[in-house]
């Protein structure tokens, strides 16, 4: 579905504009904030402060997203990395439950990797796995927050959140993207639907079980 009229003029052109000032904004009044976050993920945790992954962005072009790191790197006695709910430390789950862990991503909204709003950059490997109509949610710039975030985050099945992600791209309009950051803000306050019911973060997607739309 294409976007008309002034929501279609938002989309092309007006919604990377907001992306800019507010990201910029967000980067200079928050540099404390910055720097307290990563002096502790620094003592906390040790190094490296970021944690850096390949991710799939518009058109599913992969570009490297920035987050605080939340995790050690505790291993086994193979030397295999232990699972995320043993690495996944108090202080890394009050980064992850207050949206702190992703700061960093201001930076790829500057750099135009990502958006204020849209579907959240899932993993490279996952890109096999998307039927037809799941993979339209590359058809915009993946979001720092999404209509799936404010709908229950980790909470909400696979599927549930990449309808939401196709909903969200069939109609974008700056109206729905200002509700979304408040919610968003306000959901960081509530720390709503951080957890899947059965995974530290959230399950690893397998595929779809449920016929393509």
């Amino acid at each position: 579905m294409k976007a008309s009229g002034d929501n279609g003029i938002y989309k092309r052109y007006m919604k990377r504009l907001l992306d800019l000032i507010l990201s910029f904004a967000a980067i200079v009044s928050l540099s404390w904030l910055f720097l307290i976050v990563a002096l502790l993920v620094r003592t906390k945790l040790g190094s490296p402060v970021l944690f850096k992954q390949k991710r799939p962005g518009m058109n599913e072009k992969v570009f490297m997203m920035y987050k605080f790191r939340t995790m050690t790197d505790e291993r086994d006695e193979d030397g295999k990395l232990l699972s995320d709910d043993l690495r996944l430390t108090r202080f890394g789950k009050f980064l992850r439950s207050t949206s702190l862990d992703e700061l960093p991503e201001l930076f790829n909204i500057l750099k135009g990797d990502m958006s204020l709003v849209g579907p959240r950059p899932l993993l490279v490997q996952y890109l096999p796995l998307y039927n037809n109509h799941q993979k339209r949610r590359h058809e915009v710039r993946p979001g720092l927050s999404g209509l799936a975030q404010i709908s229950g985050r980790n909470a909400i099945s696979w599927e549930a959140k990449f309808n939401l992600d196709v909903k969200y791209v069939d109609n974008v309009s700056f109206i729905q993207d200002i509700k979304i950051i408040f919610l968003t803000i306000r959901q960081v306050f509530v720390r709503e639907g951080i957890n899947s019911e059965t995974a530290a973060t959230m399950e690893v997607f397998e595929g779809s079980k449920i016929e393509e739309k």
